[in-house]
C-alpha cells in the first residue's frame, strides 16, 4: 500500500482592515462605536475558529490595526504581518501569501474577518478536500457572486483578487493558470457581513445553531435588533 503523502503545511491568512474604516455600509443604522465593536467581535470569533481547526498550522493576521494586533497577541492566536498601507483586501491577501511562503507554507487558506459563524470542523473538511486534488478551492458568499474563502495549493498558484464578482474572476484566473478549480459552498463561510440584510441573515443563522461566535452573539444581544428590524 502506498504511504499517504505528508500533509502540506497550511497557513490561514486573515486580512483585517482598520476598524474605523470597516463596515461603512452599516453607518446609517448603528453608531461608530457599535460598528467598531461588531467588527472586533467578528474578527475575534474568526481567530478562535481558525486556531481550533486541526489542519491549520499557523494563522497570519495581516493588518495595520493596533486592536487587531493586540487581539492576535492576547489570544496567542496568530502571527501578525504588518499592513501599513491598508490598501484593501486583495492587497493584504497578497502580502499574507508572500509571508506564508517565506514561513514555509505549502498551502494557504484565505478567509475574511467578518464570517464569525465559521465552524472549525468545516475548515478542516475544506482543507481535507483540497488534499484530494483541486489546486484552487473557492467558497462563494451567500449571494454566489463574491468569494469568502480561497484555498490555494501552492500559495501562489493564482493572485487573490477579491471584491464584487470575485468568484467568476478567481475561476478565470485558475483556468488561465491551468489550475484544477472547484467551487464549494459552506454555510458558515457564506455568512459575511457587509449590509444590514447580511447582519440579519447572520443573526438568524446563529439563532439556529449552538456554539461558536460567542463574541458576536454577545454583541448582537446587547445592541438588539439593528436599525429597528
Amino acid at each position: 500500500m502506498r504511504a499517504r503523502a505528508p500533509r502540506p503545511r497550511t497557513a490561514a491568512i486573515l486580512p483585517v482592515k482598520r476598524f474605523s474604516a470597516a463596515k461603512q455600509r452599516l453607518d446609517s443604522g448603528i453608531s461608530d462605536g457599535t460598528r467598531r465593536a461588531l467588527t472586533e467581535s467578528m474578527v475575534t470569533d474568526v481567530l478562535i475558529a481558525l486556531r481550533r481547526a486541526k489542519l491549520v498550522d499557523e494563522v497570519l493576521v495581516v493588518s495595520g490595526e493596533h486592536a487587531a494586533v493586540a487581539l492576535a497577541a492576547g489570544y496567542d492566536a496568530a502571527a501578525v504581518i504588518d499592513d501599513p498601507d491598508d490598501a484593501g483586501h486583495s492587497s493584504a491577501a497578497v502580502r499574507g501569501v508572500q509571508a506564508a511562503i517565506e514561513r514555509g507554507a505549502a498551502r494557504v487558506l484565505l478567509v475574511p474577518g467578518d464570517c464569525p459563524a465559521l465552524d472549525p470542523a468545516e475548515v478542516d473538511a475544506l482543507l481535507d478536500r483540497a488534499e484530494s486534488g483541486p489546486d484552487v478551492l473557492i467558497v462563494p458568499d451567500r449571494h454566489g457572486t463574491g468569494t469568502n474563502a480561497l484555498v490555494l495549493t501552492p500559495p501562489d498558484i493564482i493572485r487573490p483578487a477579491f471584491g464584487p464578482g470575485s468568484r467568476e474572476r478567481h475561476e478565470r484566473l485558475a483556468a488561465e493558470a491551468g489550475a484544477r478549480c472547484e467551487v464549494v459552498e459552506l454555510q458558515t463561510l457564506g455568512l459575511d457581513v457587509d449590509t444590514f440584510d447580511d447582519l440579519e441573515a447572520l443573526r438568524t443563522a446563529l439563532d439556529d445553531v449552538r456554539g461558536g461566535a460567542s463574541h458576536t452573539r454577545g454583541l448582537l444581544a446587547r445592541v438588539g435588533r439593528v436599525a429597528g428590524r
